[in-house]
């Protein structure tokens, strides 16, 4: 069993029944608002602290969570898939938010600190409660402890607390100016998301899993690179795209489609954008994964919708606006439905290309009577680059500079262009904006 380094030596000594009583609490922790309606994160914390209890540490790396509790692959890339550091982020949230509703301190507190998935358990100590040193026991050979003595205060204190009076006067009314002062004004960031803060539901932060298709192994041995060497181990074949010609015919038993198994890397730096920004402000979130959630998930929650094209529930909430998406074919856009002609395209190379747009919406969604943000790029890096435009304050007030009057009360339709720098966003620009 894993204790903080941070407790008191008999903090560590054997507990009867510690074990039950971590589990007790895990049980509690599940059941607790903060838990209850996420089955992923139940798993996610009973993996880490049954195994921790277990000290199976070897089963608590990246890796090996990866592998046992999200069935990954043995050689799956950690980097290009980050559902574990994704979900224990997630978990470390749903946690804080837990313990912060706790009205009394529970005799053990369990803990996944960050860089680790190793479980710390936290003890409640005796005496805690009521801190202080204990008062000793009069002497016998001192009379003159006999009896409690006056408290001896120092002859210069009242010298002190002629100046220290009037300097607390002083500052108590600096602040008040302060606080009433009309420069004093919520910033852009706290004024575009101040709708969907105002509820006590937690936000829902949606990240689309769009469909994967593995393919045979065979398939490997029929491309030109197969005699070097290229593809000579599984590592190798993840890795390395796989090569045919473009006559090679294929059969469909050799493709396995691999349904709610990826996060796209961008929607993933999204999310984790976005989470990062809601811890700061103390704001609570939840992660939703793939189908993780459901009409009445969105009708009970202000919702953040990361990605359009993989995303099922965008083409719902989205028919009616004024900008939205399109496509032909394999091409895709954002076209402004007011003024026929007006598209926004990226460059068809994806990350290799020179530039991508996204779209920004911030709306009361009429079919769920809740707040909605949409976040979405046309390619995946615009997607990222939403979210860095919603989660920070030097980009989202160059943004709405030049929006009207009283746009933080209305709905609102941001274009961002953003140029792609070595596969990632430079700060974004906005091309249109419309606010109704």
């Amino acid at each position: 069993m894993k204790f903080s380094q941070s407790e008191p030596a008999s903090a560590r000594e054997p507990r009867a029944n510690s074990n039950a009583a971590i589990l007790d609490q895990l049980r509690r922790i599940q059941d607790s608002h903060s838990f209850c309606n996420s089955a992923r994160s139940k798993e996610f914390l009973s993996y880490v602290v049954e195994h921790g209890l277990k000290g199976h540490e070897e089963l608590l790396k990246e890796r090996s969570i990866g592998i046992h509790l999200f069935q990954r692959n043995p050689d799956y890339i950690t980097s290009d898939d980050p559902i574990v550091r994704v979900k224990a982020a997630e978990v470390r949230r749903r946690l804080a938010q837990y313990y912060a509703e706790e009205e009394e301190a529970p005799e053990v507190r369990i803990e996944i600190p960050v860089g680790s998935y190793v479980p710390k358990f936290h003890w409640k100590q005796p005496g805690l409660e009521s801190p202080g040193p204990l008062a000793s026991a009069p002497s016998a050979q001192d009379p003159s402890q006999s009896a409690p003595q006056p408290a001896q205060r120092p002859r210069y204190f009242r010298r002190w607390a002629v100046w220290l009076a009037p300097a607390i006067v002083c500052v108590g009314i600096a602040a008040i100016i302060f606080i009433r002062s009309p420069y004093r004004r919520a910033s852009t960031l706290d004024r575009f998301w101040q709708p969907l803060f105002a509820t006590k539901q937690p936000l829902l932060i949606c990240v689309p899993s769009p469909v994967g298709y593995a393919v045979s192994s065979d398939l490997f041995r029929e491309s030109p690179l197969a005699g070097s060497g290229a593809y000579s181990t599984v590592a190798k074949r993840n890795s390395t795209p796989l090569q045919l010609d473009p006559n090679t015919p294929l059969k469909w038993k050799e493709i396995t489609p691999l349904p709610d198994f990826f996060v796209n890397r961008d929607d993933a730096y999204a999310a984790e954008e976005l989470s990062s920004y809601f811890a700061r402000n103390n704001r609570p979130a939840e992660l939703r994964l793939g189908d993780d959630y459901t009409y009445e998930d969105l009708r009970s929650s202000p919702a953040i919708l990361v990605g359009a094209y993989n995303n099922p529930w965008m083409g719902r909430v989205m028919s009616d606006l004024p900008i939205g998406f399109n496509e032909s074919g394999e091409i895709l856009w954002i076209e402004d439905r007011t003024k026929p002609g007006q598209v926004w395209r990226a460059s068809t190379e994806g990350r290799r290309g020179t530039k991508d747009f996204a779209l920004v919406v911030r709306m009361l969604n009429s079919k769920t009577g809740q707040f909605l943000v949409i976040l979405s790029g046309v390619g995946m890096v615009g997607t990222k680059a939403a979210a860095a435009l919603v989660s920070q304050e030097p980009d989202l007030q160059a943004a709405l500079r030049g929006a009207p009057d009283g746009w933080e009360r209305k709905n609102m339709e941001l274009v961002i262009e953003t140029d792609i720098v070595e596969k990632s966003p430079s700060p974004p620009r906005v091309v249109a904006m419309r606010v109704w």
